[in-house]
């Protein structure tokens, strides 16, 4: 036991009867150390109340076990069940790796701390592609997530929304309606034009002319689908279908149709998009495109963790399917 003076990272290593190399890997929490070097390490630690100089480790290994989450910041995140299931999944990704998680809201100004972090995954990207190109020349790992572009040299994970937004319009096509409105996200987001295109293309191949008094641009709140929804009851001729961008903008439109009297699915129907449980319990039951956020934060944390084990991994892109969820929102036109 070590008297008198402050134990040093070699004295745990001489009393766990480890390395110093094996010492820095459990305090960094890597999970491919063995069990029982970890055990005799931790109990060392204990033993000797050794207090890890953390930054110290990380720069002498030459190596960062945490993982950056860098989300665009707009109006009421917080509130949004796309961001807090990104958040929810992406921490509990981290923690099955036994890695950190560092998350930063970003305007497009400020990027994450690039010390701080040894991989990062960007969810989604608005304003702030600066930063992604600027960790990925500094060979930091980087993933992109709900992103697609085949010229991006970048890994990423994304959703295949322009699908997802086809099959929303092409169900209430089907369902026999030829009036179909859309209110959109934010369209500085790939994600809310690509649903709008999604939208345009289905209308176009059924041969319906696309109605630009129809197209109501909102921002994926519920402010923005309110004062949406107050425009479509305002028209001369009504949709008898709407198609929203999300589920949270879709339920406030509904809320809006029944405040003045305009019954949803009878009068109107309404198609949202995400699949929050939420919408299970409102006025009705919402028809929805369930987009597989957790798969995709998932996906996204383990790529950059292996490629901070292996930074010559090669680049991988994957296109995930959103799924049909009906429910009791949508019926034919009268």
């Amino acid at each position: 036991m070590v008297k008198n003076k402050v134990a040093g990272i070699e004295d745990v290593a001489r009393l766990a009867g480890v390395s110093i190399t094996t010492v820095s890997r459990v305090i960094n929490k890597f999970p491919t150390v063995k069990e029982e070097n970890r055990r005799r390490v931790e109990d060392a630690v204990k033993r000797l109340k050794f207090k890890p100089n953390i930054s110290a480790q990380r720069l002498a290994s030459g190596s960062n076990n945490t993982i950056g989450l860098e989300i665009p910041r707009y109006e009421g995140i917080f509130y949004s069940f796309y961001a807090m299931e990104i958040f929810r999944s992406t921490a509990i990704a981290c923690d099955s790796l036994r890695a950190d998680l560092l998350m930063h809201l970003t305007d497009g100004k400020t990027p994450i701390n690039i010390a701080a972090v040894g991989g990062v995954v960007f969810a989604d990207i608005i304003s702030n592609m600066a930063h992604v190109e600027e960790f990925s020349n500094l060979g930091i790992p980087v993933v992109v997530m709900n992103y697609f572009d085949p010229k991006l040299e970048i890994s990423s994970i994304s959703v295949d929304n322009v699908k997802g937004a086809q099959t929303a319009t092409e169900y209430l096509l089907h369902m026999g309606h030829e009036r179909i409105a859309f209110i959109s996200g934010d369209l500085m987001s790939q994600a809310a034009l690509q649903r709008l295109e999604g939208y345009r293309l289905s209308l176009e191949k059924a041969g319906i002319t696309v109605r630009e008094d129809y197209i109501l641009k909102g921002d994926y709140s519920r402010k923005s689908a309110r004062d949406a929804a107050h425009k479509l009851l305002e028209l001369s001729v009504r949709p008898t279908a709407v198609f929203v961008s999300s589920d949270d903008m879709a339920m406030e439109a509904v809320s809006v149709f029944l405040e003045n009297s305009v019954k949803v699915p009878d009068d109107i129907s309404v198609i949202g998009f995400d699949d929050d449980p939420v919408c299970l319990y409102g006025p009705v039951a919402l028809t929805t495109m369930r987009q597989p956020l957790k798969e995709m934060a998932q996906a996204a944390v383990k790529e950059v963790y292996l490629k901070m084990q292996d930074p010559g991994r090669e680049i991988r892109r994957s296109l995930l399917s959103c799924e049909l969820i009906i429910r009791d929102s949508v019926k034919p036109p009268r």
